[in-house]
Formats: structure tokens, C-alpha cells, sequence
């Protein structure tokens, strides 16, 4: 996929929910993972031309993985004149060593969350900008009906009323294939995640699910995505008016 491809899906997201306002300082959520960085080029390449203008900050949470080196992203930050900070906490060792979770991914999701905003609350930034793609989309979804009995997935605008924080997700139209595609083309130094769940997820086995049924059946992945976009979840709701 092209920046340009890139950034009209980009821009349909931010335009149809409202996810950019002037003068926003918005923190992206930098993982190293081919996602992420793919977001950071799409909001680099959108700032330059959206006629509301806004600031942008980079913001890694470390979580004490050993071999976990960000060195080549704070490379490629510096090469698009975005600062990048980098958040060292002791989440490994608390998740995997005094905890020992048997299912680590929710705990630690959480204490990453409650890092990262703390720390771009500190960064004076006032939007929070995940990569969660159309698949994450989804893969979500399908894991609310299955796992929880209901009809749910993150909206693409959240507001965090404790924080005094939004969350925004312009990845909605982009699906997992063209970041793929995004980043082999633009050669993306993408970092390794070295945590030991990795792979071994609820996520993971739904997006293999995903895949068989949308082999079996296709098509099944744009319906799926259709029934998202029409199914008036909660949070959804009036983000688009």
C-alpha cells in the first residue's frame, strides 16, 4: 500500500467520527510493531495537509522485556522531527515474577494503559492515538459475542472522563493486509515483541477463526465489518453526526 492509499482511509476514519480538533496534541501509542508505526507515518503524512492543525507527540511504554530495543524507532521519530519518549516501568517482572498470571495479557494491558496515560497527561497532550485496525475491529467484536454474550467493540473515539483524555482510533478503514503491505514498502523498523504470551491468545485463536470462515465463505470479513458499522453499539452511537 501507498502513504497516499494510507492516508485517504486514514483521513475517511477522521473525518466521519471527528477524532482530530484544532490545536489537539495527540500522543501515539508506540509500540514498535508494525501497526504503530504505520500510524505514526499516517498521522506525520495527514499533518502536514488537514486543515485543522495539531501536535504530535511519540510515547513508548516499556515494560522491562528483556532484549527489547527501540532504538531503530527513535531513529525513524527523530528522521520525522516527532520526539519520542520512552516510559521504563517494571511490568514484566510484576505480570510474569510476583504475580505469575496464568493470563497475564489483561493485567498487563492494564498497567500499560495506566503508564501511558500518566504519562502523556504529564506531556501536556490531550489525545491518545492507537493503531487498532479494521481486523482488530473485528477480531473484538467476535471475542464480546463469544466470550462475553454480547454485541461490543471499542469505538473509534473514547473519552476518559477520569483522565481528561481521548482515545482515537484512525486505523478503522485499514485493514491488517495494507499495513502489511505499508510496511514491507516502506521498510518499517519494526521491533520484535518479545513478551512470552505472545501468540498464545483468545485474540489470536479468533483471528485464525476469522480466516477459515472468511476462506470457507467469502466475504464473511467485510459483512462482519458491515454488521459493525451498522449495529449501533453503545459508545458507537452519534459519533458520526
Amino acid at each position: 500500500m501507498k502513504l497516499q492509499q494510507l492516508l485517504s482511509l486514514t483521513r475517511k476514519a477522521v473525518d466521519t467520527y471527528h477524532l482530530i480538533d484544532e490545536g489537539d496534541h495527540i500522543a501515539i501509542g508506540l509500540s514498535g510493531g508494525k501497526d504503530s508505526l504505520a500510524l505514526l507515518y499516517a498521522l506525520h503524512g495527514l499533518q502536514r495537509f488537514y486543515p485543522k492543525k495539531f501536535s504530535l507527540t511519540a510515547v513508548s511504554v516499556d515494560l522491562g522485556m528483556e532484549g527489547f530495543d527501540l532504538t531503530p524507532v527513535t531513529k525513524m521519530c527523530e528522521e520525522l522531527g516527532i520526539s519520542h519518549h520512552i516510559i521504563k516501568t517494571q511490568i514484566r517482572q510484576i505480570v510474569f515474577e510476583e504475580r505469575k498470571e496464568k493470563n497475564p495479557c489483561s493485567l498487563c494491558a492494564k498497567m500499560r494503559k495506566g503508564a501511558l496515560y500518566n504519562a502523556v497527561k504529564e506531556l501536556g497532550c490531550n489525545k491518545v492515538a492507537y493503531a487498532h485496525h479494521k481486523d482488530d475491529f473485528i477480531e473484538t467484536m467476535m471475542m464480546s459475542m463469544i466470550y462475553e454474550g454480547h454485541f461490543y467493540c471499542f469505538p473509534p473515539k473514547t473519552y476518559l472522563d477520569r483522565m481528561d483524555l481521548t482515545i482515537i482510533r484512525p486505523f478503522l478503514y485499514v485493514e491488517e493486509a495494507d499495513v502489511i503491505g505499508f510496511k514491507n514498502k516502506y521498510h518499517l523498523p519494526v521491533v520484535k515483541n518479545p513478551c512470552p504470551a505472545d501468540g498464545a491468545t483468545k485474540r489470536e485463536y479468533i483471528k485464525q477463526l476469522i480466516r477459515t470462515i472468511n476462506h470457507e465463505n467469502p466475504g464473511t470479513k467485510t459483512r462482519l465489518f458491515t454488521a459493525l458499522i451498522n449495529g449501533h453499539i453503545p459508545d458507537w452511537e452519534d459519533q458520526n453526526e
